[in-house]
C-alpha cells in the first residue's frame, strides 16, 4: 500500500510538473502565433525587405538561414560522427580518452557567444575569410559538434556488444562491423541527434553576431564569402534595434512565426526518421 501511494505521489508530482511546462510554453506560442500569423503569407516569405524593413518580406533572411544551416551540415556533421565513432569503437578505455571525453562534455557547456568570438578570431580574422557566411557556417559548425558527438556516441553505446562480436565471428573485418551492423542499428538514434542539433543551431544569434550577419541585405546571398541576413539576427534587430519597433512589431512577430515553424519542421523529420527506422 505504501509503495503504491508513493508511486501515485511521484507520478502525480511529474504529471503536474510537465502540463505547468506545457501551460506556459503554450501560453507563449499562442501569443505569438495570434499576433504574428496574420503577418505571414507567401510574399512576406519570398519577397525583399523595403521602406527601412518596415514593409515587404523576409527572403533574404530564409536564404541565409538555409545557408547557415547547409554549411554547419556539411562541416559539422561528418567530423562529429567520425570522432563518436572513433572514441566508442577504436579509442582505448583510458585517461586520456576520458579527459577527451569530458573535455568534449565541457565544450558543450561553453556560451554561444563564446564560439561567436572564437570564430571571429579564427576564420575570420585568422583565416582571412572575412565577415561572410562560409565564417558563420563554419562557427555554427563549432558550436555543433560537442552535441553530435555526445549523441552519436550515446546512440552507438545502445548497439549490443554481441552483434559486434557476431559480426567478427563470420569474418568481418572491425571496419566492416562499424559500417554495416553498429551504424546501421545506431543510425535512428544519430540522425535524431544531428538533426535536433541543427534546428538548434539554425536558431542562434551570439555566434554569427560577429562572424558575418548583417541588418539589411537587398539581395540574396549568392556566395560564400558574401554578408548574409538571418531570420534569428532579424528578429533580434526588429524586436530591438530597429528605429520604429512599435511598426515593425507585426513583421517581427511573423519572423517569430517562421523561425518556429522552421524549428519544427526539423524536429519533424528528426521523429518521423527516427520511426521509420524503428519500425524497419
Amino acid at each position: 500500500m505504501k509503495k503504491a501511494l508513493t508511486a501515485a505521489f511521484n507520478w502525480t508530482i511529474l504529471a503536474g510538473s510537465t502540463a505547468i511546462v506545457c501551460l506556459f510554453l503554450g501560453i507563449i506560442l499562442f501569443d505569438i502565433f495570434s499576433k504574428g500569423l496574420p503577418s505571414v503569407s507567401w510574399d512576406f516569405i519570398t519577397k525583399f525587405p523595403t521602406d527601412g524593413m518596415t514593409q515587404g518580406g523576409i527572403l533574404p533572411a530564409v536564404i541565409g538561414t538555409l545557408w547557415l544551416t547547409l554549411i554547419t551540415t556539411l562541416f559539422s556533421v561528418p567530423f562529429g560522427v567520425a570522432c563518436a565513432v572513433y572514441l566508442n569503437e577504436y579509442a582505448p578505455p583510458n585517461a586520456l580518452t576520458g579527459i577527451i571525453r569530458a573535455s568534449i562534455r565541457n565544450l558543450a557547456g561553453i556560451p554561444s557567444i563564446i564560439y561567436g568570438l572564437f570564430g571571429l578570431a579564427l576564420f575570420v580574422q585568422g583565416m582571412g575569410l572575412g565577415t561572410s557566411v562560409l565564417a558563420a557556417g563554419l562557427t555554427l559548425g563549432l558550436l555543433s559538434l560537442p552535441y553530435i558527438i555526445t549523441t552519436t556516441e550515446e546512440a552507438l553505446k545502445q548497439i549490443p556488444n554481441s552483434m559486434r562480436e557476431a559480426a567478427l565471428a563470420l569474418g568481418a573485418t572491425q571496419f566492416e562491423t562499424i559500417r554495416d551492423v553498429v551504424i546501421t542499428r545506431a543510425l535512428p538514434g544519430i540522425l535524431t541527434g544531428v538533426i535536433l542539433t541543427l534546428s538548434r543551431a539554425a536558431g542562434e544569434t551570439a555566434p554569427i553576431l560577429f562572424t558575418g550577419v548583417a541588418f539589411y541585405i537587398n539581395r540574396p546571398t549568392s556566395s560564400l564569402n558574401q554578408e548574409f541576413m538571418a531570420l534569428p539576427y532579424h528578429l533580434y534587430m526588429l524586436s530591438t534595434q530597429h528605429q520604429s519597433i512599435m511598426e515593425v512589431r507585426p513583421l517581427a512577430y511573423g519572423t517569430a512565426v517562421v523561425l518556429i515553424g522552421l524549428v519544427f519542421i526539423l524536429n519533424l523529420i528528426a521523429f518521423y526518421i527516427r520511426y521509420r527506422h524503428r519500425v524497419r
